[in-house]
């Protein structure tokens, strides 16, 4: 296999993974719960299960994804796209 062929198969394979774990990003506002954070929900979920703080549940109203690192930049996007609507919906 070519060097393209590789990379391209190591992006489908992060893809793959990160799609069959759940995102963060849409899991934290789908589970919105009173007093959960808002702003940064997705990326602030993946960070705290990478420092292995088991809070997730608790805080953000939703399990953690199954591979947080291969989420995170998934749900930096994300979340950045979406902070207009998490300010002006009254996230903290």
């Amino acid at each position: 296999m070519k060097r393209g062929a590789y990379s391209a198969l190591a992006a489908l394979v992060l893809v793959a993974a990160v799609a069959t774990s759940g995102c963060a990003t849409y899991k934290t506002v789908s589970n919105m719960k009173p007093g959960s954070p808002k702003v940064y929900s997705g990326t602030r979920l993946d960070v705290h299960v990478l420092r292995d703080q088991k809070t997730s549940l608790l805080k953000y109203g939703t399990t953690a994804p199954g591979h947080p690192l291969a989420d995170l930049p998934f749900s930096f996007v994300l979340d950045t796209l979406d902070i207009a609507v998490d300010v002006f919906s009254g996230g903290v």
